[in-house]
């Protein structure tokens, strides 16, 4: 009697080696922190979506901790790399204006989650730092050219560091809004930030006050 084709044993998949394992369980981890946030994701979840146990997944990483800490490092680092060769090529500060908020808008474009992650106030301490962080560490690169700026300008470089705070923390801030409304295009976006923030420098006044005295 031939046999039944339905009880044939399935051929058994490919074994993962060590390396390849922890690459998946990252980018499963990855998805479930930009889905849930770190508190909302537990070890188990992580094991269930990646097919393992959850002994696999302690064995590679000690925890939720460490997995997590290793998915904001990568993280933390691409996006370090994309801000810091937009400011490392030189030219107008303009220029440069335009190329910082083209390298975090095609960040957020071509990592999303990474960015949701990074935007989350995180609960664990990371070596490598915060979003927040890492923001800092730009605007001190653009508190230079703009201290260069002011001074060219007659204006008082010693103010540079506070303008390059405001001027990076708008572009991030409006880097988190598009990542959910995604409209204007990204160019458009980089356009407006520039027309905004250029512009708002080039009409400068040397001694700025409010209009109307504040009670100190």
């Amino acid at each position: 009697m031939p046999s039944d084709p339905r009880s044939s044993k399935r051929p058994a998949r490919a074994r993962m080696t060590a390396t390849q394992r922890r690459e998946q369980l990252i980018e499963v981890s990855r998805g479930l922190f930009a889905e849930k946030g770190f508190e909302g994701t537990s070890v188990e979840e992580v094991a269930a979506r990646a097919e393992v146990s959850k002994p696999v997944v302690y064995e590679h990483f000690g925890g939720k901790e460490g997995i997590y800490a290793v998915v904001v490092d990568r993280e933390v680092r691409a996006l370090t790399d994309a801000l810091t060769g937009a400011l490392a090529e030189g030219g107008h500060p303009k220029v440069l204006v335009e190329r910082t908020a083209l390298a975090l808008l095609g960040y957020i474009e071509a990592s999303e989650d990474g960015f949701r992650i990074l935007v989350r106030d995180s609960p664990v301490a990371q070596a490598t730092g915060t979003f927040s962080s890492l923001i800092g560490d730009v605007a001190t690169q653009v508190e230079h050219i703009l201290g260069d700026q002011f001074t060219a300008r007659g204006l008082d470089p010693r103010s540079a560091p506070l303008y390059a705070q405001m001027l990076v923390g708008m572009v991030a801030l409006t880097g988190q809004y598009w990542l959910d409304a995604r409209s204007p295009k990204k160019a458009e976006v980089a356009a407006h930030l520039v027309n905004l923030a250029w512009n708002g420098l080039a009409g400068m006044v040397t001694k700025p006050t409010l209009t109307k005295p504040q009670p100190r």
